[in-house]
């Protein structure tokens, strides 16, 4: 049976599911639901903003214009946004970008950079060196000193010119 109670000082009324979940509505118009069967909270706020938090200490927050942020417990945080990109920070520096193209580009902490593409996966070096794989297998390596290295897909130098 579900049961509702008002605080005495009418402030906050709680609602109790047979399920055992549990609806607090407060004052401020904020409400708080307790999910008992998944042990997850979930607060909606007067903007639309909801906050839910599970048990697995996994935090999301889904903002009213469509962009949600999600907090692993390994501390990653990952933005989804209304438009399908998205940016993921790992806990050692490294940031991935998707687009809603579905390009990937990934910026590691020692200052490289890969870039992955329908066309091509690139990885940029912090000294200028480009190296990009084509689908085809193809290998191309430009490097700083303007010298480009390009192999074909069974390991043959093509061309290597100065």
């Amino acid at each position: 049976m579900t049961k509702k109670v008002i605080s005495a000082d009418q402030k906050t009324k709680t609602v109790t599911f047979l399920n055992g979940d549990i609806k607090h509505i407060l004052e401020d118009g904020k409400v708080v639901y307790h999910y008992a069967g998944s042990k997850t909270t979930q607060t909606t706020y007067p903007s639309g903003l909801e906050v839910l938090h599970f048990a697995n200490k996994q935090i999301e927050k889904r903002h009213p214009g469509g962009k949600r942020e999600i907090l692993f417990p390994d501390q990653t945080i990952k933005y989804l946004e209304p438009d399908g990109s998205e940016e993921t920070i790992f806990p050692d520096g490294t940031v991935v970008y998707l687009s809603p193209s579905g390009e990937k580009m990934v910026d590691f902490p020692n200052g490289q950079r890969e870039v992955h593409t329908s066309q091509s996966k690139r990885r940029e070096y912090p000294d200028g060196t480009v190296k990009t794989i084509y689908p085809s297998g193809q290998q191309e390596t430009k490097y700083a000193s303007g010298r480009v290295h390009v192999r074909k897909m069974k390991g043959v130098t093509v061309s290597q010119p100065e």
